[in-house]
């Protein structure tokens, strides 16, 4: 009898030991879950409804649930156009018809079937939402909503199941890659109807390797595999949970205690010391980004651009680098990356001369300075790891030229939304660039037509809109970069921003992680990543 109940004491402490060991780190390979990878991030997601959001925390989510019609090649962390949803395309009409035959047996999450008419049904949603004005992205990069003069998209139509017709009002040479981004991927229209305003909250169905399972606020996103994903033998992983952790210190140790797998926003100080830890592997982002001061041009007095202007020279942009991204990144001068088509190197940088700017400030009528609001988010970015210390700098060195500056600091779910509101003088804001155009970061973020979406300076010139739709319809590449050169003088010159950072993103997981290739959009698919 004794040895029997030694049996099962011996059992149950076996069993509360492979329970506990499988709990350890949430990544066990072996426990009843089967793979899970914890992903720490720095802030929430807005929405799992991608055609509705606009920050990459959602994306990053959203990415791993929905496909789009094409991809961008992701194994080679690149942003060139890959078939996806659709297999292939013909471009006719002189650059203004695009016709996708579209991949055969695919089913959304919910199983109703994908198909032409799925497609067509996402689109008119986008183009007819003015009205509730909550597809922010769809008119900073298609020109507008339907009824809109600038709308590059005249219609979209299903001859067949399988075939989806586009038909532009002028050729577009972003298109493609823009009907890559996250923002367009396709949402099953029978769960769109069915769940209503409450669709992205606490439904998302596409047709991508991973469902939605549940969403804690502020602390936890869970994906579980798909297991009727059309892409045969992926996903690898069984789960994906995303861990907010605010602070990027905090997240790190929780990546040193065995709490998460995979973070962002590593502090570039921590760095150096973490490429020699033979249980971590470091991942840098392929540099695609911009972190810049913004200044909202209908509010007095950055409606006039000498002031604008005096404040780009009272910016220590080399002090910042220094300070708060290990000297990790490069001064900025143009509110695009110099990795991009078109980046205008002879633009000369607005020089750090406290003395200039002052005299600047005065000859726009403000001799003794101004009191202004300089808003910030709470949360670190890949673009700005450290926003309050980037905004305490910048109110250091106004302070020396007479503006004194107060600081507003706004939780990242709401910073954007307030933005968008506007009435906000001043804000500290960054972009990844989404699909590699010089058309996602000028007429994405400048144009007259993203007001009241991406173009958070309520900032508009005639002159910039006809250069960026002329550099839109042209096909031609070294016409394009002519387009894109003028552009860049007309926006240094109006200064409607203080770009700041180009910035280094790094990120950091366990050396049991295989298949990670961070994109440098911000967000990609995990479908090929697994943990041992």
């Amino acid at each position: 009898m004794r040895k029997k109940y030694l049996v099962l004491t011996l059992a149950l402490v076996l069993a509360l030991a492979v329970a506990l060991t499988g709990c350890g780190s949430g990544s066990s390979s072996s426990n009843a879950a089967g793979k899970t990878l914890i992903f720490g991030r720095g802030a929430d997601t807005t929405s799992l409804d991608p055609a509705t959001v606009t920050d990459g925390e959602s994306f990053r989510v959203t990415q791993n649930i929905f496909d789009t019609l094409v991809s961008y090649d992701y194994s080679k962390q690149s942003t060139n156009v890959i078939p996806s949803l659709a297999t292939s395309w013909a471009i006719t009409n002189g650059g203004k018809t695009y016709t996708f035959k579209l991949r055969k047996g695919v089913k959304f999450q919910d199983g109703t079937d994908f198909n032409a008419q799925a497609v067509v049904y996402n689109f008119d949603r986008w183009m007819n939402g003015k009205a509730s004005g909550k597809f922010a992205y769809f008119p900073s990069m298609f020109g507008g909503y339907k009824g809109d003069a600038g709308l590059v998209i005249q219609s979209v139509t299903a001859p067949d199941a399988n075939t989806v017709v586009f038909n532009l009002t002028r050729p577009s040479a972003p298109f493609l890659k823009n009907l890559a981004m996250s923002p367009f991927a396709i949402s099953s229209p029978a769960a769109i109807k069915k769940y209503g305003k409450n669709y992205g909250t606490t439904a998302a169905v596409g047709t991508g390797a991973y469902v939605f399972k549940s969403w804690k606020r502020n602390d936890t996103i869970t994906l579980a595999k798909n297991k009727n994903y059309w892409k045969k033998g992926l996903p690898k992983l069984d789960t994906i949970v995303f861990k907010v952790i605010p602070d990027n210190s905090s997240r790190l140790n929780a990546l040193k205690n065995g709490e998460i797998d995979l973070m962002d926003g590593v502090n570039p100080s921590d760095v150096s010391g973490l490429k020699g830890n033979s249980q971590l592997q470091v991942y840098s982002r392929p540099p695609m980004n911009v972190a810049y001061l913004g200044f909202n041009v209908t509010v007095k007095p950055f409606d006039n651009p000498k002031v604008r202007q005096a404040l780009n020279m009272a910016v220590d942009k080399q002090g910042i680098i220094k300070a708060f991204y290990n000297g990790e990144g490069q001064a900025a001068t143009n509110p695009m990356p110099p990795s991009l088509l078109g980046y205008d190197k002879s633009i000369k940088p607005y020089s750090y001369d406290l003395t200039a700017a002052k005299k600047l400030l005065a000859e726009a009528g403000y001799p003794n300075g101004f009191s202004t609001t300089l808003y910030t988010m709470s949360n670190p970015r890949d673009y700005m790891p450290e926003p309050q210390n980037v905004a305490q700098s910048i109110q250091s060195t106004f302070g020396k030229i007479g503006v004194k500056v107060n600081i507003v600091t706004v939780e990242w779910s709401s910073y954007i939304d307030k933005l968008m509101k506007g009435g906000i003088p001043m804000y500290l804001m960054g972009w990844i660039g989404d699909n590699g155009d010089p058309d996602n970061f000028l007429y994405t973020l400048l144009d007259k037509d993203s007001i009241g979406s991406n173009n958070l300076s309520f900032y508009s010139n005639d002159q910039l809109h006809n250069v960026l739709i002329a550099a839109q319809s042209q096909t031609n590449d070294a016409q394009r970069v002519a387009l894109y050169n003028q552009a860049q003088v007309i926006i240094h010159n109006d200064a409607p921003w203080v770009p700041l950072v180009y910035a280094k993103p790094v990120l950091v997981g366990k050396s049991t992680i295989t298949g990670y290739k961070p994109s440098p959009t911000g967000s990609e698919p995990l479908e090929n990543v697994s943990i041992k």
